[in-house]
């Protein structure tokens, strides 16, 4: 078979991986040809590709971001964007299209399968908040830089005595701010799942200090929202698919907490850090996993699915189910945030 591979939407760790493990065994149990489209759906529109060999995926394994780059561009808002799809899948001669990417890249997969292409997706999100999958590649190498960073923010918040605010990833969903704040022994997380209380915020840090802790660890999602203001946006402008670029709500929080509480504080946004450089060996070793489920979904005829991890198990849902709904942290999850906190 002759197959399409492309990446969509934000890079993270691992994405390499899976285009890797999809070429190796498709190359070497089912003598399959690659061609890879460069900057997601815009190289379909644009027909811009490069080869997928043994030889071009050899050795980036370890290489975060994706060699077929990427964009967040969306087909639906192009005049006859699908029909120029189906067009220049014909011309390369595709049996089969493999998309790694979120939901917005996969409701470009489903609309495309539901016009007749063949398609296939890997879920890619590093949020990890897309449905029907335990967890997607790159949310680890996330929750672990995100709690590196934490832990080194401890001894300088200890030093001057201050409040620290951290901002990681999170639109809707609190995975890495949830995680990495637990792991990294933060005083306060805050998620979108649940608006941020802002009396009990300066409550949570005024008994730290009341009970000998002179410094605090402030852990927010990007996408957390403040009472009065809802989420923190950068400007007006909107991607094609209308998502606000998210970011200052870590900033917003430390001025608010200052002003009510007196104590010196801080705010540290980790941004894009979070989703660069090489992958953990468990984003390895799971992209690895999806890239070959990929290849055999394709070879099954099971278009219209994307391959998920449950359990330890990988399996497929269909494209569909994914994209219905986000993934959003449980409140039973949540209970262990508030566990680790002192009653009111």
């Amino acid at each position: 078979m002759r197959i399409g591979m492309l990446t969509g939407g934000g890079d993270c760790p691992g994405l390499n991986a899976v285009i890797r493990a999809a070429v190796r065994k498709g190359i070497l149990h089912y003598g399959d040809e690659f061609i890879g489209f460069m900057e997601g759906w815009r190289g379909v529109l644009d027909n811009v590709t490069m080869p997928l060999t043994l030889e071009t995926t050899s050795g980036i394994l370890h290489r975060g971001g994706t060699i077929l780059r990427s964009s967040r561009t969306n087909v639906k808002k192009i005049p006859g964007g699908f029909e120029k799809c189906a067009e220049v899948l014909a011309q390369n001669k595709l049996d089969a299209l493999i998309a790694l990417g979120g939901d917005d890249t996969q409701s470009i997969s489903l609309a495309l399968t539901e016009h007749g292409m063949k398609c296939v997706g890997v879920p890619k999100t590093i949020d990890n908040d897309l449905n029907g999958t335990d967890v997607c590649f790159g949310f680890d190498t996330a929750v672990s830089i995100a709690t590196e960073a934490i832990d080194r923010l401890h001894s300088t918040a200890e030093a001057h005595n201050r409040v620290i605010v951290c901002e990681v990833m999170g639109r809707d969903a609190g995975w890495i701010a949830l995680t990495s704040g637990v792991a990294g022994g933060a005083d306060v997380i805050l998620v979108p799942e649940e608006p941020i209380d802002l009396d009990e915020v300066c409550r949570l840090l005024t008994y730290r200090r009341e009970h000998g802790k002179k410094f605090s660890i402030v852990v927010v999602a990007e996408g957390a929202k403040l009472p009065a203001g809802g989420q923190v946006v950068v400007g007006g402008k909107v991607d094609s698919f209308g998502h606000a670029q998210l970011s200052g709500i870590g900033q917003a929080l430390a001025e608010e907490i200052e002003k009510r509480t007196g104590y010196e504080t801080r705010s540290v946004n980790l941004g894009h850090t979070q989703r660069g450089g090489t992958p953990t060996a468990y984003d390895r070793m799971l992209a690895t996993r999806y890239g070959l489920a990929a290849i055999d979904l394709v070879h099954e005829g099971k278009f219209g699915e994307l391959v998920v991890l449950k359990g330890t198990e990988i399996t497929s849902i269909p494209i569909k189910e994914a994209i219905s709904k986000n993934r959003t942290v449980h409140p039973e999850l949540l209970k262990t945030i508030r566990g680790l906190q002192p009653l009111r």
